[in-house]
């Protein structure tokens, strides 16, 4: 059922069948298993890479396939479903996802299980981005952040508990297990659209190519850059975090779990603190977790040799980053007009694009022998560079209001 929307809103408000919580619920839940099914195989890459007789660097394309597939698929599958419902979409999105986790059991070689992960990545961003969308239509204006950021902690809580949880079931059962696990969820998921998620009309004259002019403001993609470099920090820290933690301050196994343990903590903490501030000012929101994210990373760089100091960095870093993707993604839905489901799904490539240029900046640092430290000094440069770009687009908006009201 469609409700009159709010001033202002581009989103109408719509009740789902059995109520707001257990819509909300479930799409949390699906966010946790679609981070499940990115983050596992980083826990469980030696025991894959064992399994199919590959070197640990050769058994990492899997993880760039996913990741190629997410930046493809998010505005590939979203230009292409234009013409459908945003809860046929999810069907379509859930049942590719499970059917892709499927899939990469299957395959016997290395080479045809990389094709699978990339079939799996496809859906990925239009996944977060759409359920972002429909987690916002069906609550006020002023709690779009909370709507967002509640179905975003389900990627935390997928760091948090999914991704410890495939490297013990790949550790005792394979990680073909892990990944039955995952689609079997995946299918779960589809299951519970059907059952809990509002039934919004389609628009069956909709078409792709207006969505992608859609694009064209200036502030969306402002927005979409801003995502693309401001996240990288986090990843050129997280990627070798486990390199730091075992070499520099040389703490026991039961320690770097408890570290990676405090790290999803604190990407959880992000998405509830950020979604709470959005709700406030959104624009205060972003400026705080990107200039807070660049200090945080900077003291990362004197803490190396300090458990309890670098345990509450290790806290703070994902807390400050994390805080961004509610304010992020609500702005894109006040910004993009016709292209809502593209921009929010553009959203989530981004946020890969931001993960591979953070672990290759972090490489290339390594590489060139400036240390372990340098990790959070380049990691802090990219925060400043994303914080720039969001500024610009204030900037922007600023003065195009100014003259609209000279005009």
């Amino acid at each position: 059922m469609t409700t009159e929307p709010t001033p202002g809103s581009a989103i109408p408000l719509v009740e789902a069948p059995h109520g707001r919580t257990a819509a909300l619920a479930l799409l949390t839940f699906g966010a946790f298993v679609v981070g499940t099914g990115e983050f596992a195989i980083m826990g469980m890459l030696p025991e894959f890479a064992a399994s199919l007789s590959l070197s640990t660097a050769d058994a990492g394309y899997a993880i760039t396939a996913y990741a190629l597939g997410v930046v493809v698929g998010a505005p590939l599958i979203t230009i292409l479903g234009a013409r459908l419902s945003r809860r046929e979409l999810l069907l379509v999105l859930y049942v590719l996802f499970a059917f892709g986790n499927l899939l990469s059991i299957a395959m016997p070689t290395s080479g045809l299980v990389e094709v699978a992960r990339f079939i799996t990545g496809l859906p990925h961003g239009a996944l977060f981005g759409i359920s972002a969308l429909v987690a916002a239509s069906m609550v006020e204006r002023n709690r779009r952040g909370w709507a967002v950021g509640r179905v975003l902690s389900g990627i935390a809580i997928a760091t948090l508990v999914g991704a410890p949880f495939s490297t013990f079931a790949a550790d005792h059962f394979g990680w073909r297990v892990a990944y039955l696990l995952i689609g079997l969820m995946g299918f779960v998921t589809f299951l519970g659209v059907l059952r809990f998620i509002p039934a919004d009309t389609p628009n069956r004259k909709n078409s792709p190519l207006r969505e992608v002019k859609a694009l064209g403001n200036a502030q969306v993609l402002l927005t979409l850059l801003t995502a693309a470099i401001g996240f990288g920090g986090m990843f050129a820290i997280y990627t070798y975090l486990t390199s730091v933690l075992v070499h520099i301050t040389q703490v026991p196994e039961w320690g770097v779990m408890a570290f990676m343990v405090l790290w999803g903590v604190g990407m959880l903490a992000g998405a509830n603190v950020g979604a709470w501030l959005v709700d406030r000012n959104i624009n205060l929101a972003a400026l705080l977790a990107l200039g807070g994210s660049a200090v945080v990373m900077v003291v990362f760089a004197s803490v190396l040799h300090t458990v309890p100091a670098l345990a509450l960095d290790v806290f703070l870093v994902p807390t400050f980053v994390n805080a961004l993707g509610p304010a992020l993604q609500t702005r894109l839905m006040d910004f993009a007009g016709d292209a809502q489901t593209l921009a929010a799904s553009l959203n989530h490539s981004a946020f890969n694009i931001a993960n591979a240029l953070g672990a290759s900046l972090g490489s290339v640092l390594l590489a060139h022998n400036y240390g372990y430290g340098s990790l959070g000094i380049g990691g802090a440069i990219l925060s400043v560079g994303g914080l720039l770009v969001y500024l610009l687009a204030m900037l922007l908006l600023k003065r195009s209001a100014g003259q609209s009201a000279t005009a």
